[in-house]
C-alpha cells in the first residue's frame, strides 16, 4: 500500500557560515520555488534590518536556477557559490549544449563541426531564452549531422538570458573557493541534522503557516543560543 500524501512545511535558514549563526528564518511549503523566494526575502530582510549583505551565497542546485543566479549576480552583486541547475545534457548520444562553444564577442555558438549558430535576438519561453540556429545548408552537408540533429533539418541551441551568471557560477564551482564553499556547506547541513536529532523537530505541533513560522523561529533561537554559549567565553569565577 502506497504511503498517504501529506502536507509539509520547510524551514529555510540564512546562515553566517563563519560562525554557524542563523541570521534569518522563513517557513515555506516544501517546494523548490517557495524555497528560492524565501532565500530572496531573507537576503533583502537582513539588509534592511541588520545592514548585512552577503558577499557570496552558498547553496545546492535548488538555488541554481537561471532566474535565481541572474538575481544574485546582476541585481545583488553576490557571488553564486551554488550548483547550477542544468538539464541540457542529452542521453541519446547526440551533442549536448556543452559540446558547442559560445563566442561572447560575436554572440554566436560554434558547433563541433566548426559551423556557426546565430540568433536574431528574439526571445522565447516568456522572454527567458534566446534561440541560436544553424543554417539548413550547413547542417545538411555536415558529416556530423547524425550525431547532432538526426531528426531535424538544422540544429538549434537555447541560451538563457542569465547564462552569463550561470557561467560565473560554473567557474566558481571549479575553483578552489568553490571547493571550499562545498566543504563549508556541511555547517548548514549539521544545523538541519541538529534540528531533527537533538531538538526532535521532525513533526510540527502547531498548525498552519503561522504555527510553522513560530516553531521554526523558536528552534533557530535555541540553536543560536547553544552556539553563542560556545563562542562567548565564560568569565572566571573568583571565590568570595
Amino acid at each position: 500500500m502506497a504511503d498517504r500524501p501529506f502536507f509539509a512545511y520547510s524551514t529555510n535558514y540564512l546562515i553566517d557560515v563563519d560562525n554557524a549563526i542563523i541570521v534569518d528564518v522563513e517557513a515555506t511549503t516544501a517546494i523548490r520555488q517557495a524555497e528560492v523566494l524565501a532565500a530572496k526575502r531573507m537576503i533583502e530582510r537582513s539588509k534592511e534590518r541588520f545592514d548585512l549583505h552577503p558577499a557570496k551565497l552558498m547553496g545546492d542546485s535548488a538555488y541554481g536556477s537561471a532566474d535565481m543566479l541572474g538575481w544574485l549576480v546582476d541585481e545583488q552583486g553576490i557571488e553564486p557559490h551554488v550548483t547550477v541547475f542544468d538539464r541540457s545534457a542529452r542521453s541519446d548520444g547526440t551533442f549536448s549544449r556543452d559540446d558547442f562553444t559560445y563566442d561572447h564577442d560575436r554572440d554566436i555558438y560554434v558547433c563541433p563541426g566548426g559551423r556557426t549558430l546565430a540568433t536574431t535576438g528574439t526571445r522565447v519561453n516568456d522572454g527567458a531564452t534566446v534561440m541560436y540556429r544553424a543554417s539548413r545548408r550547413d547542417c545538411g552537408a555536415c558529416p556530423l549531422k547524425l550525431r547532432c540533429c538526426p531528426k531535424e533539418p538544422a540544429r538549434k541551441i537555447p541560451r538563457s538570458i542569465h547564462e552569463d551568471a550561470r557561467d560565473i557560477a560554473r567557474k566558481i564551482a571549479q575553483s578552489h573557493d568553490g571547493r571550499t564553499s562545498r566543504r563549508l556547506r556541511k555547517k548548514v547541513e549539521m544545523l538541519f541534522a541538529h534540528l531533527k536529532r537533538i531538538l526532535k523537530l521532525d513533526r510540527l505541533r502547531l498548525r498552519g503557516p503561522k504555527g510553522a513560522r513560530d516553531e521554526f523561529l523558536l528552534a533557530a533561537t535555541a540553536q543560536n543560543l547553544r552556539k553563542l554559549a560556545k563562542l562567548i567565553p565564560m568569565p572566571n569565577m573568583q571565590p568570595a
